[in-house]
């Protein structure tokens, strides 16, 4: 049975572990003051054991994201999946918009009234520069940190921020029609299903209600910019894994990160490129719970 806030789309999921965790899916009414409705966050949580693992997505993506590697760190650690306010299937903010201090307010806001403990946060991606962000914010609730082929270093340049109607609409809609095209080309082709349900596991969040709106909103901010000189700031352990192949970011900001953060170790993820957590999800789970240990 599916939540009736995700879109329909969820129906065409095929592959077990992408079913099992969009039916674990909740909605989580937050408060902050920044409007006086709630954030409305999809979570999911499983598992049992301290420290709890968070596990943030990245860019245009969702919790789904970590649909492998949860079934691999449930069985020794409480793990939560939570999608960005705004992004993924948490609903979009009905008074402010979509912008780091959004983010990290209605994260804290979440983990106050649900997690309410020192947490490993793992970001992958995107969700690293938010992990980092959250890490310097509010430094006494993470115990740990861990980026995956994170940003921070590369960021979407500067440009992105002004472009205006209908040159930013555009780049958004781009991002949704290319992994639409991909999913016909499949069909037309006979791809077998896991593909598809890959495929239709990075659209799905594409589907809800202002998600085009919300990463307007993101872009015209800057997004995370602003972090490369405060990394030396981070005092928390932390953890680097890096797809040894990363054909997104590449591989010379995980060598910039372990050189910034003074209590840091990199791990390199062998046969893995930009998504360790998808491609290698037993090598990256392995990693994470070794590195989490009490």
């Amino acid at each position: 049975m599916f939540n009736y806030s995700l879109p329909s789309a969820v129906q065409l999921l095929s592959v077990p572990s992408s079913i099992e965790l969009v039916q674990k899916i909740q909605y989580k009414a937050v408060f902050t003051s920044l409007q006086t409705d709630p954030f409305s966050i999809a979570y999911t949580s499983q598992g049992e054991g301290d420290p709890p693992l968070v596990l943030l997505h990245g860019f245009d993506s969702s919790q789904l994201e970590f649909r492998f590697l949860c079934p691999e760190l449930t069985a020794d650690r409480q793990t939560w999946t939570i999608d960005l306010p705004g992004l993924g299937f948490s609903l979009r903010p009905t008074k402010v918009s979509v912008n780091p201090l959004t983010i990290k307010t209605a994260l804290y806001a979440f983990w106050k009234s649900a997690i309410f403990r020192p947490m490993v946060l793992i970001g992958a991606s995107m969700g690293g520069a938010v992990a980092i962000d959250f890490t310097l914010t509010y430094p006494d609730i993470v115990e740990k940190l861990v980026l995956i082929d994170s940003t921070g270093y590369t960021n979407a340049p500067a440009f992105v921020q002004f472009l205006v109607p209908p040159l930013d609409h555009l780049g958004v809609a781009y991002l949704r029609w290319r992994k639409l095209l991909a999913i016909q080309l499949s069909q037309l082709s006979g791809a077998d299903a896991s593909w598809l349900d890959l495929l239709h596991c990075a659209t799905l969040h594409q589907e809800m209600p202002g998600w085009q709106e919300s990463l307007l909103e993101f872009n015209k901010s800057g997004g995370y910019n602003f972090l490369p000189v405060r990394m030396a700031d981070i005092n928390q352990q932390t953890l680097i894994l890096w797809g040894e192949h990363d054909q997104v970011l590449g591989i010379e900001d995980a060598s910039k990160f372990a050189k910034s953060i003074i209590n840091s170790q990199l791990v390199w993820i062998a046969n893995s490129g930009h998504a360790p957590h998808i491609e290698q999800p037993q090598v990256t789970a392995q990693q994470i719970l070794s590195f989490s240990a009490v």
